[in-house]
């Protein structure tokens, strides 16, 4: 159970890591009508869909690194 956590564990932070290189390079981007359009653009849309991907991708590694602390710790009694 614990392996399986651990890598639970890795392949959130690797989702994040993604998603904040792809948060990145959406930013380089930005072309200068993005910046200076009425409304919202598409690249910033697609920014902070690349920030909540990385706010959920941390918040389950958290979840996940809790669970298997609780874990290792309830065999040493």
């Amino acid at each position: 159970m614990q392996t399986f956590l651990f890598v639970l564990i890795i392949l959130a932070a690797i989702g994040a890591l993604v998603s904040v290189v792809r948060g990145v390079i959406i930013m380089a981007r930005t072309s200068r009508e993005d910046l200076t359009g009425s409304g919202v653009s598409r690249s910033g849309l697609r920014q902070n869909r690349m920030m909540w991907r990385r706010i959920q991708f941390q918040g389950a590694a958290v979840v996940f690194v809790i669970i298997l602390l609780l874990l290792s710790r309830g065999g040493t009694h």
